[in-house]
């Protein structure tokens, strides 16, 4: 059986020639300070390691920023990034990693040029999340599901999927990270490759399986199922889906058709607590997002986690991290207004 056809189209641009190519491919890195480095590291060392499969250097990379240089990112990982000139093209395909990314001018400008001379743009995580925020187009747009999550709340974004990636317009968006990065590179590249070159590309990184760009991604631990039995799964996706409205634990007992005692030592046994208190943590888990990447009031989130009131809200946030809900959310300011320098 062969490869499956990948998903982005737009590499047809690269002119592939299947596992023998000597023509170059160029890709741009584009980082500002604070980037994602899971997500630099993904796309250099699939690169690299491609080239080790080739026996060749057939993909070459630079790291480029509108402040050249040494860029830190948040989690003290330098890269020596070159100016980003945004109008000329140097590359094939420009990837504007994740990151403190929001208040730049330059990628926008250097994607809409790509754009135009029908390149590939690559936007992961943040990078997408500002681009759905600014334009909200009308094709099929993805980010990471947490990103996804804050966009939901404070607009109607009707293209936005939870998928690992999506093209629309030129523009890939994609959920970022490190494996799914990986991914997203070997399915840029993979004209280039032989199913075989694929393969052993995958196995070098060390990716169990290459997901299609059109999976969904994982957004709760009942996702990893290979973590418990097949029960408490059920029961964590039962939890997740309920946030809302908590059921009670006879309910979560009678769903899988066991007695409450039961789920209780099931639980004691995998996650060493009670369900009760699991599922309480769980709201409290989504109600921290809420309050410290919205601007939802209050009593919106405490209903929106099944807390139904302030008073009950604030009482969860403080037993689990510390803080009242008002505290939390002073911790990070939100900009609302943003004006371009004349």
């Amino acid at each position: 059986m062969g490869r499956p056809e990948t998903n982005f189209d737009s590499v047809a641009q690269m002119k592939p020639v299947f596992g023998g190519s000597t023509r170059k491919c160029a890709f741009e890195i584009f980082v500002t300070p604070g980037f994602a480095e899971a997500e630099v590291s993904s796309v250099i060392t699939t690169l690299r390691t491609a080239n080790s499969v080739l026996a060749q250097p057939l993909f070459s990379w630079t790291c480029v920023s509108d402040t050249p240089g040494y860029v830190r990112s948040r989690g003290g990982m330098i890269v020596d990034a070159n100016p980003c000139i945004d109008d000329a093209v140097s590359a094939e395909t420009m990837i504007v990693v994740g990151g403190e990314v929001e208040q730049n001018h330059v990628w926008p400008r250097k994607m809409r040029l790509m754009q135009r001379k029908m390149l590939t743009v690559v936007l992961l995580s943040e990078a997408a999340t500002n681009y759905i925020r600014q334009t909200n187009p009308s094709g099929k747009v993805t980010t990471h599901w947490r990103e996804a999550a804050k966009l939901e709340e404070t607009g109607c974004y009707p293209a936005l999927s939870t998928r690992f990636s999506e093209k629309s317009n030129g523009v890939i968006t994609a959920a970022g990270g490190g494996a799914s990065t990986s991914e997203l590179i070997i399915g840029l590249i993979a004209p280039f490759l032989t199913s075989e070159q694929v393969a052993e590309l995958g196995n070098r990184l060390l990716l169990g399986a290459i997901r299609q760009s059109d999976a969904e991604q994982p957004k709760h631990i009942a996702h990893n199922t290979s973590l418990f039995d097949a029960q408490i799964t059920q029961v964590l996706r039962k939890m997740e889906d309920s946030v809302a409205d908590p059921l009670p634990m006879s309910a979560l007992a009678d769903e899988i058709g066991i007695s409450t005692r039961q789920l209780e030592r099931s639980f004691k046994a995998s996650l060493n607590e009670t369900p009760a208190k699991f599922y309480k943590r769980l709201r409290a888990k989504r109600a921290r997002v809420m309050i410290e990447e919205t601007l939802l009031p209050l009593v919106e989130i405490a209903v929106a986690t099944g807390f139904g009131s302030n008073n009950t809200l604030s009482k969860a946030i403080k037993d689990e991290y510390g803080l009242t809900p008002s505290k939390m959310r002073a911790r990070k300011s939100v900009q609302l207004l943003r004006f371009e320098a004349a």
